[in-house]
């Protein structure tokens, strides 16, 4: 069941929505679910045909591997091997927005498409209750990037998927705004708790280093291990320029703190609001007549690390 020609179906995110994005996910079918980050293009990760649709949806390189969502460790051990650091992470931050990249389970029921061929697995136990009702429900591991087209903004409203997507996606489970508007903090754990963060997002780096009682390496290799990491990403269509205190004639400005701008990341200078409206702001840029973006400056502390990150590549 593809549903490229039905409409999309912004639904409410109660009893009968959930029913019915687990009918169609059943059938092979995308369903766009909110989570507790921005919103995802579901699919179930068995299914070569299934997430050769979210694929086509999104315009995606097929090298660039997708994160699996699970409803509990115990669905997560069936797909991936958990040394004790592993379980350690995953006991402190799940369901939450940390996403562990770990060795691929022999034998797990996981079509390659999904992990981009790689010998690992991303995996993430999401908390939003609306996602944690479909996977509970399905009982599928889903895999569910950002539900936009590839490289663009990603979607914090249901209304900014049915814009980036159309009729890609039959059914838009409306949960209303994310709450961390970022996505998911992504680890690879390299063997004996030594660990690299291959994307910022709202689980920062200190936390993880209490857990695993070490600093996080430095990242060395180019390669693409997990979503996120293309140079070029986030983009809203249009040139930006980031550290601006005021904008062009021909600018649209994102401000934030005493930097005022024609929209606002946090007028208080509040970094998780600011993390949270990213998108949103984004997309009014995109929106706005001006052809060009200015952004104010944002601190790079906590989670301006991982705000940065989006604003650099958004920039790319």
């Amino acid at each position: 069941m593809s549903g490229k020609h039905l409409p999309t179906q912004i639904h409410p995110a109660d009893a009968a929505g959930v029913a019915a994005a687990v009918a169609i996910l059943a059938e092979g079918g995308l369903v766009a679910v909110p989570t507790e980050t921005v919103y995802g293009l579901a699919a179930r990760a068995d299914s070569a045909e299934a997430v050769a649709a979210i694929y086509r949806a999104k315009g995606r390189p097929d090298f660039n591997p997708l994160i699996v969502h699970v409803a509990d460790l115990a669905q997560a051990e069936a797909l991936a091997v958990f040394d004790d650091h592993a379980r350690k992470l995953a006991e402190a931050f799940w369901p939450g927005a940390l996403t562990l990249v770990l060795p691929l389970r022999a034998g797990a029921r996981i079509t390659p498409a999904v992990t981009a061929d790689l010998a690992t697995i991303a995996l993430r136990c999401p908390a939003h209750p609306v996602m944690r009702a479909v996977l509970q429900q399905s009982g599928l591991a889903l895999a569910a990037p950002s539900a936009n087209r590839s490289g663009a903004v990603s979607p914090t409203r249901a209304d900014h998927v049915v814009a980036s997507l159309g009729d890609a996606v039959p059914l838009v489970l409306d949960g209303g705004e994310c709450a961390a508007g970022i996505e998911s903090t992504i680890i690879a754990l390299r063997g004996d708790g030594a660990w690299q963060v291959l994307r910022p997002g709202p689980v920062a780096a200190a936390p993880i280093a209490s857990v695993l009682k070490r600093e996080a390496d430095a990242a060395t290799s180019a390669a693409i291990e997990a979503p996120g990491q293309l140079a070029s990403h986030y983009a809203p269509g249009k040139p930006v320029r980031l550290n601006a205190r005021e904008a062009a004639a021909d600018e649209f400005l994102i401000g934030f703190g005493a930097v005022a701008g024609m929209a606002s990341l946090s007028p208080s200078g509040d970094l998780a609001e600011a993390a949270a409206r990213l998108y949103a702001c984004l997309h009014l840029a995109a929106a706005a007549p001006e052809p060009r973006v200015a952004v104010a400056p944002v601190p790079d502390s906590g989670i301006g690390a991982a705000i940065n990150d989006r604003l650099r590549r958004a920039a790319a």
